[in-house]
């Protein structure tokens, strides 16, 4: 069966990537995942911080006057807190690129400009097939309006897109005023894709010790669906390579995906529990369902349940709002 699919402009044999993640990190899972069929590997993000704090700490150590930056420093998360360093993070990539053959897509995780240039074109230089910029922000700043927001992330890729001569994917969060807005000032901006979307781990509060309390809790298949609702809605009106990533635990997510519209699919949470050969047991099964349903190729089904395929994706969506609040009630 063909399971064949374009991303970024890079043949993939199939349409599941392994998503940004701790996966990446040893050499060994990295083989695995490629073993069981993994079509490209995203790595870790680097983040802005991490770059600013190395550049700090380069100036602090050459000015020789650690302590004007005290304060400063204090404001960026322990160095322990993230995997990799800037620099160790370029040599983990050169050392994967060299261990596999799939493509390698670097990723960055920043808010500003000037924070990603360089090192966005060091990842292209030390070998990455593509570039994926997590625009990661959420603006608590009631003074700041959504245009000014957008602005500054539409301006954030097309100066990265005008730096590399790489693919360059943009990894988004549902969080914008006008989604379909940004998503096609974005297009214009010559991002060759769009992920959508990014998970926001949320902190809780411990009421007995008074604390903020991290935890991480894994996607499962019902996140899908604001994923399919988007990827539909935007299937055919941009340009770009469309992504989905969280929720896709099983075969029939990615089908639901690909009817979608989604050139690739990101898997992570199914991995980090069921391990990499999970992979190859939902590569199994995608082949069997296409079989069994009469598919002679994924490409053949994208796209044929996008919004595209209705003249007013608006008034479709807004019918079938009302039709299941009908439901409900007829149901009650």
């Amino acid at each position: 069966m063909n399971l064949t699919t374009e991303y970024l402009g890079l043949t993939l044999p199939n349409p599941i990537i392994v998503g940004a993640s701790p996966l990446s990190d040893d050499l060994d899972t990295v083989k695995r995942l490629e073993d069981a069929g993994a079509a490209a590997i995203v790595l870790r993000s680097l983040f802005e911080e991490q770059i600013v704090r190395e550049q700090m700490a380069e100036f602090v150590h050459l000015e020789g006057h650690a302590e004007s930056f005290a304060e400063a420093g204090s404001i960026f998360p322990s160095p322990h807190a993230f995997a990799l360093g800037p620099y160790a993070y370029l040599e983990h990539l050169r050392k994967v690129k060299r261990a596999v053959r799939i493509p390698v897509i670097a990723s960055l995780n920043g808010s500003s400009p000037g924070g990603w240039i360089e090192y966005a074109r060091l990842m292209a230089e030390a070998g990455a097939d593509a570039l994926e910029l997590n625009l990661y922000r959420i603006s608590s700043d009631p003074d700041l309006d959504a245009a000014t927001i957008e602005r500054a992330s539409v301006d954030t890729v097309k100066a990265v897109r005008e730096s590399v001569t790489v693919p360059v994917a943009v990894k988004l969060s549902p969080f914008y005023t006008a989604f379909a807005h940004v998503a096609r000032a974005l297009d214009r901006a010559y991002a060759d894709g769009l992920v959508l979307f990014n998970r926001f781990y949320q902190p809780d509060i411990d009421v007995e010790e008074l604390t903020a309390t991290r935890s991480l809790q894994l996607s499962d298949s019902s996140e899908l669906r604001l994923r399919l609702h988007w990827i539909a809605m935007l299937a055919g009106r941009v340009r770009a390579s469309l992504a989905v990533t969280g929720g896709v635990h099983t075969a029939l997510d990615v089908v639901k995906a690909t009817m979608a519209g989604a050139h690739a699919t990101q898997m992570v949470s199914a991995l980090l529990m069921k391990g990499p050969g999970h992979l190859r047991s939902v590569l199994h099964d995608l082949d069997r369902w296409l079989v069994e349903h009469e598919w002679e190729s994924l490409g053949a089904m994208r796209g044929n349940m996008s919004f595209s395929k209705v003249p007013d994706p608006d008034a479709y969506e807004r019918a079938n709002y009302m039709l299941m609040l009908q439901s409900w009630r007829d149901a009650g």
